[in-house]
């Protein structure tokens, strides 16, 4: 039986007309496709009338260099193929767009700066899928049919003009980004007129996410007391039933601006806050005074007020966990990799923009101080479907991945600690130069399935 992945050849020359495309008969017999008569070809947005040319007992695609150039193809690759009858419509794809925050137009071997490594692996990972991908900035994005976006052609990146995709993928790394007119008028027309299909389409912020789970009774349990800070007494609701409370900023992230407060044995308050050495210590004589030191802050930064817990540690520096939690071939939501996270020797957070380091669970815990070690991997796999099926239920957005970090006290408990709808792909595994991860592979097998070519 054939598969659905054809290879297309670029053939120079007059031999393939510019509105034909030449296939062999076996790939014609079994997709049912009609020789000698015309039908629709599909690719993202490109839609155009083609003649189906039989080529023998060729086991490919020939098209002519006018087709690939409308199509944004290279000179050869490798794409899945789906023919209806119905519409007499030949599709090919899934064509992918990758929305980054920037490219480097005069850096032509690193366009995408730091996350060129990562593009590559996409591309590598699409030729084996049978996809065909392409990257562009928000610069480019618009409500026109094609996008000027780049490409990778025989081992060279190039700008290629691109029909709108079937499936985008959201990396902005900025909501100021996310949220320009361009960026929006493209996620919202790209997917009426030509039914593309965005995940990772918006940022997360705390009080949304625990607002959203907190309404949900089966996920109550992962969730530590947390509210917004809006006065003074929402914080000394806090802090009259929790020793330690923490402040994160609404949007924050890599642990930028969290401040530790702890009640004194005697009167007043120590806040710990974090920066880019260590961490600071203010000690406060009381409540009110620490919430008067925030004031300045407050008009800038919205913050998240949460129950401070007591997280296992190894040699006294707390650990965590960070899930990274896709959608598969299928569309379920699937556990990729969970890694624990030891906060450095000087931080109370354990991002590793703030020295913290990585180990499997099973080594964290065996190390840690949790009372009770089986089952912890298995509690933590648990947590994070949960809570991402029900970001999924509760929050109006499409995701195909995010970034689940949750925390174990001693006695075993699950607590969620925040949810990021931009997951980094360097915090899981590390990129190696002769396997596609897994977490790349899952990106693309959704986007054959939300393109419909499976």
């Amino acid at each position: 039986m054939l598969k659905s992945k054809i290879a297309v050849q670029v053939i120079q020359g007059n031999s393939v007309a510019d509105d034909a495309i030449v296939l062999g008969n076996a790939h014609i017999k079994h997709h049912k496709i009609p020789a000698g008569s015309s039908v629709t070809l599909k690719f993202g947005s490109y839609r155009s009338s083609v003649q189906i040319v039989s080529g023998g007992k060729i086991d490919s695609m020939r098209i002519s260099p006018e087709l690939a150039r409308s199509l944004g193809i290279p000179a050869s690759a490798t794409l899945r193929i789906r023919y209806s009858s119905s519409s007499q419509t030949l599709s090919l794809g899934p064509l992918v767009g990758v929305l980054v925050s920037r490219d480097y137009p005069l850096q032509p071997e690193r366009p995408f700066g730091s996350i060129t490594m990562f593009c590559q692996e996409l591309v590598d990972a699409c030729a084996i899928q049978g996809a065909h991908v392409y990257f562009f900035t928000p610069n480019e994005a618009g409500a026109g049919p094609r996008i000027d976006g780049w490409i990778k052609d025989e081992g060279a990146w190039r700008k290629a003009s691109m029909p709108i995709p079937d499936v985008v993928n959201n990396r902005l790394t900025a909501r100021k980004q996310e949220n320009q007119p361009s960026v929006q008028q493209l996620f919202k027309e790209s997917g009426s007129r030509y039914g593309t299909k965005v995940f990772n389409e918006k940022f997360l912020d705390k009080h949304e996410v625990f607002d959203a789970l907190s309404k949900d009774g089966s996920l109550i349990k992962y969730l530590p007391e947390s509210r917004l800070l809006r006065s003074y007494a929402d914080l000394k609701a806090l802090a009259i039933r929790h020793v330690t409370v923490f402040l994160k900023p609404v949007r924050g992230s890599l642990g930028k601006g969290i401040i530790k407060a702890s009640r004194l044995e005697s009167e007043g308050i120590v806040a710990t806050y974090t920066a880019t050495t260590g961490v600071r210590r203010q000690v406060y004589p009381s409540l009110e005074k620490f919430y008067s030191s925030l004031g300045a802050k407050m008009k800038t930064v919205r913050y998240q007020i949460q129950q401070g817990l007591t997280l296992i540690e190894i040699d006294k520096r707390p650990v965590d966990f960070r899930a990274l939690v896709q959608r598969n071939g299928s569309g379920e939501w699937t556990v990729t990799s969970i890694v624990a996270r030891t906060a450095g020797s000087n931080h109370f957070v354990s991002n590793l923009a703030r020295g913290g380091t990585l180990s499997r669970v099973n080594e964290a815990v065996a190390r840690s101080n949790l009372l009770s070690k089986a089952g912890a991997n298995a509690k933590l796999e648990k947590a994070s479907l949960d809570i991402a099926k029900g970001i999924e239920e509760r929050i109006p957005a499409h995701f195909g991945e995010l970034g689940i970090d949750l925390a174990m006290d001693i006695s075993g408990k699950v607590w969620l600690l925040e949810v990021n709808s931009k997951p980094s792909k360097n915090d899981n595994t590390p990129l190696n130069d002769n396997k596609i991860r897994p977490s790349v592979r899952n990106m693309i097998l959704y986007s054959r399935f939300l393109a419909g070519f499976q």
